[in-house]
């Protein structure tokens, strides 16, 4: 209809009808709005919701006083916060460019063409990809037991690449055993922990890890901002290591961005440690408990579902594979990650949110269960 066969209709009308019949459409309008309901994203171990304010004030102003220039990279500040936080001394904490950035300059600058990553499987797809990406071999091992992690290595393994917890199957290889790994493992081999999930775990200090850095130089962990903090969008995260990791031809000093990384970045990030640090704690203990009930809750509708440490929950559906568990999550307005990218199709990881995302989970699955 034009514009003018769409007045015409109104000229047998009085003003009245006319004002009662654009209101009943709106009406209508606002109904199947309200009646959208957008999916729910489970699939993803980034946190959902938006920084605080003095996060985004802080990068702010440090966009306005010089987004012009180049970044200076200066990170003293935030390395003397999280050193602050983690009791350390700040020569011990390298600034990257998020968990992945770290990553990727351990394997670049530790392995050369043709040695070999012991790594767990499943497990983060980018393990492998960065053991590629340095010409060296991946060795999958299945999952974190340290027995298996041995017998795994050999005289061309030059590095172990734990995660810790791991992703997505939130195993966790605990720091007494970590700490006896290392004690077995040659001289030779490099373990760099990536514990971008370690805010979430409950089963020990969450900076247990951190104490073995003491005694053990060729240990590295690796941290983010991109989960439990909330600030993926940074691209931001930190290596800590021993005070031998941190000497002029350590482990730590080699993780280093040639250029620093952004000054943004590195404003929102301070202002995260600075200010946000107990409302992260406190965040990462409702996802710690909503796990625990979430997973009970899983298993009483006859899923199979994995202890975990992270925030996530590795689950399996009788009679369905992953491919099959997503599809039908998916229909049911609930998005999940199948295990098919890891090499496990008959898992999918479930990010656990809060109560109201839990509900409509379990309404999905219900479903899916038949019931």
């Amino acid at each position: 209809m034009g514009l003018f066969g769409h007045y015409k209709q109104f000229e047998a009308l009085s003003e009245e009808e006319v004002n009662a019949g654009l209101r009943e459409v709106a009406r209508e309008r606002r109904s199947q709005a309200l009646a959208r309901i957008e999916p729910l994203d489970l699939s993803r171990t980034t946190w959902p919701e938006l920084p605080s304010p003095e996060i985004v004030s802080a990068i702010t102003f440090a966009a306005r006083r010089g987004l012009h220039r180049y970044a200076e990279g200066r990170d003293s500040d935030l390395r003397e916060a999280l050193a602050a936080r983690h009791q350390l001394a700040p020569d011990r904490i390298v600034i990257g460019e998020g968990a992945s950035g770290l990553l990727q300059r351990a394997t670049h600058e530790l392995l050369d063409a043709g040695d070999e990553v012991v790594l767990p499987w499943p497990s983060y797809p980018l393990y492998p990809l960065l053991a590629r990406d340095a010409q060296a071999v991946p060795v999958p091992v299945p999952g974190l037991d340290p027995e298996q992690l041995l017998e795994a290595v050999t005289p061309r393994t030059r590095m172990l690449l734990l995660g810790g917890p791991n992703d997505p199957t939130g195993d966790l290889l605990p720091a007494g055993a970590l700490g006896e790994l290392l004690e077995r493992l040659p001289e030779r081999v490099v373990v760099i922990v990536d514990e971008a999930l370690r805010e979430f775990v409950d089963a020990e200090p969450v900076d247990a890890t951190i104490r073995l850095t003491d005694r053990f130089p060729r240990l590295v962990l690796v941290r983010s901002f991109s989960k439990a903090w909330g600030l993926a969008g940074l691209r931001c995260g930190y290596a800590i290591g021993g005070p031998a990791a941190a000497q002029p031809g350590g482990v730590l000093p080699m993780l280093a961005p040639r250029l620093g990384i952004g000054d943004l970045s590195l404003a929102g990030a301070l202002a995260a440690v600075r200010s946000a640090g107990p409302a992260i704690d406190a965040r990462a203990r409702r996802i710690v408990r909503e796990r625990a009930v979430l997973g009970g809750q899983l298993r009483a509708l006859g899923a199979t579902v994995r202890p975990s440490q992270s925030c996530t929950l590795w689950v399996r559906a009788p009679g369905l594979d992953a491919g099959g568990l997503r599809s039908q999550l998916e229909r049911g307005g609930v998005i999940v990650q199948s295990g098919d990218a890891v090499g496990d199709a008959s898992h999918v990881r479930i990010t656990v949110q809060d109560e109201a995302a839990s509900a409509r989970l379990l309404r999905a699955f219900e479903a899916v269960a038949g019931r």
